[in-house]
């Protein structure tokens, strides 16, 4: 296991990067703690996998350093890495039985043989494949294989870290919860370093300690799903994190207010102070936190109601704010459809942004 750092690093595909656009990694300095379990989130094509293979050496970076341990290993093969990575896809031995796969890395490290037989029944009976280690690889189910891959990416307790590549999108939904529980599961028993890249928000935040979010080549937020979810630093995360995602409401910033669509929501004495000098901004809530008000009440807003679902723990409705749509999750929700009704914003949970990142 190892504590990893990377460096001023960014990686553009082009010679001499001038502008942010140049770059499919944006220039980045992060630590990550030995024995922590991380992940990277953002839609295809954000640079995720890029970061992920930079880290296990499939790629060099263009500019910076990747370190373990404080040892700069940016030049360093994958091989001399002392890292395990699972792909998207099954990466096995089909003409092996299970446990042949499982110790095959053990082996070429020359372990002993009563060694390997422990560990590799430690790891067969966390991944609940104690019964097919006999079985031929070939004869079993895709998932079964996938388990097969996490295991050998696993069944090492040395490596300086396990790279995860969205290792799940082979696996049915039900057996995709229940493989992530226990991935988390086996991080707390056995103490290794995991990365684990994925688009699935929910995937992330069930498993990780700290979620990277990212976006364009750019890390926009590392942090807790509590962190994500309370105070987004980018509207990106804002809208990304949550379902739905956090409403993003142009405002003007005017005599201690953010004025919407006729309304008003008065400024905290902090948002007031971070807004100091802008006259425009974007206010940010979660539909969590939208409340319906009575009419003429302190703060309310008028809304016209686009929608309402009642999906038996909550209301979500969906309603129209000025020229925006805002979601709201209620306990109770009595206007209908083409109805007129009132929202408030309140102050606790509204967060304010300017060129997209969060001011208050």
């Amino acid at each position: 296991m190892a504590r990893i750092e990377l460096a001023d690093l960014a990686h553009a595909y082009r010679p001499n990067p001038s502008s942010p656009a140049d770059y499919a990694l944006r220039p980045m300095t992060m630590q990550w703690d030995d024995g922590g379990a991380y992940a990277l989130l953002g839609p295809s094509g954000c640079g995720k996998t890029t970061l992920l293979n930079i880290i296990s050496g499939l790629v060099r970076p263009s500019h910076g350093r990747v370190l373990f341990d404080g040892v700069d290993v940016t030049d360093l093969p994958p091989e001399r890495r002392n890292i395990a990575q699972v792909f998207q896809f099954p990466v096995i031995y089909d003409t092996m039985t299970v446990y042949d796969n499982l110790a095959f890395p053990l082996r070429n490290r020359g372990w002993k043989p009563a060694d390997i037989r422990m560990r590799v029944e430690q790891i067969a009976a966390m991944l609940e494949l104690s019964a097919d280690l006999r079985h031929r690889a070939s004869g079993l189910a895709v998932d079964a294989k996938q388990k097969i891959s996490l295991g050998r990416g696993l069944v090492r307790p040395d490596v300086a870290a396990v790279l995860f590549d969205e290792p799940l999108t082979v696996i049915d939904p039900h057996l995709k919860w229940l493989l992530r529980r226990k991935l988390k599961e086996i991080h707390h028993e056995l103490k290794l370093s995991l990365i684990y890249v994925t688009h699935d928000q929910v995937e992330a935040l069930t498993f990780a300690d700290k979620v990277v979010v990212m976006t364009q080549g750019e890390v926009v937020q590392a942090g807790s799903a509590q962190d994500l979810f309370e105070e987004p630093a980018h509207t990106f995360v804002g809208y990304f994190i949550g379902n739905p995602g956090m409403n993003l409401i142009p405002c003007t910033v005017k005599d201690g207010a953010a004025q919407i669509a006729g309304g008003s929501v008065a400024l905290t004495a902090h948002a007031a102070e971070a807004l100091r000098g802008q006259d425009q901004a974007t206010l940010g809530i979660r539909p969590e936190y939208v409340e319906v008000a009575g009419a003429g009440e302190a703060g309310a807003i008028e809304a016209s109601v686009i929608s309402v679902r009642n999906l038996g723990t909550h209301y979500l409705a969906e309603f129209m704010v000025g020229a925006r749509p805002v979601a709201a999750k209620l306990r109770r929700m009595s206007a209908a459809a083409g109805e007129r009704a009132w929202l408030r914003f309140p102050a606790a949970h509204t967060l304010y942004y300017v060129n997209d990142r969060r001011m208050a």
